[in-house]
């Protein structure tokens, strides 16, 4: 009886605190690391975030995702963050370097003007479907899913190439950028497709 109130006074603490991180984990929140230069100059390369769950995600949101079967290109177990621009049902259209969602030009306060046209082009929703062969080939996101980009337009493989976001592959929406280079690592976000 003795050996049994000691096993259980070490061992419920470590099983109540693998409880704790496990809930923890999977409902409200998660540190990830960003890999890669899709968000600069907003994210850096191994930078680590707060990852909020769950969160409503808004135009504008960055989020995390679970990129495998989004972009052909992602193996298993791959996450991207990029930034929301189009809701389900919004017409997004970039044309002469500037973002317009439902005919109403987007604030991209967040990067430069120089980066704004850089690598965006002239297109609608419509017109990357067709160039890139998408299943869905309408003008407006469709229903459940999320048309996102990466803030590093030049470089960054996002929507333009593969699509939409389906909303059951996000993990959450960053919320805090914190401390860098840090040894705490959670998860590995790709934040520029190869």
């Amino acid at each position: 009886m003795k050996t049994f109130r000691n096993i259980l006074s070490w061992g419920l603490p470590i099983i109540v605190a693998l409880a704790v991180v496990f809930v923890v984990r999977t409902y409200l929140l998660e540190v990830v690391k960003v890999s890669g230069d899709s968000m600069e100059p907003n994210l850096r390369n191994g930078e680590a975030m707060i990852v909020t769950k769950p969160t409503p995600v808004k135009r504008l949101s960055v989020i995390v995702f679970d990129a495998y079967g989004e972009d052909p290109t992602a193996p298993k177990n791959t996450n991207y963050v990029k930034r929301v621009i189009g809701l389900p049902g919004d017409q997004v259209v970039s044309k002469n370097g500037y973002l317009y969602v439902n005919h109403r030009k987007i604030n991209q306060h967040f990067i430069s003007q120089t980066e704004q046209g850089a690598g965006t082009g002239n297109w609608t929703l419509g017109s990357l479907a067709k160039q890139h062969n998408w299943s869905y080939q309408g003008n407006t996101v469709p229903r459940g899913h999320y048309f996102v980009l990466g803030d590093h337009r030049s470089v960054s493989e996002d929507g333009r190439a593969w699509g939409y976001v389906d909303a059951k592959k996000i993990m959450g929406v960053v919320k805090v950028p914190f401390w860098e280079g840090s040894s705490v690592h959670r998860a590995n976000v790709n934040s520029l497709a190869s």
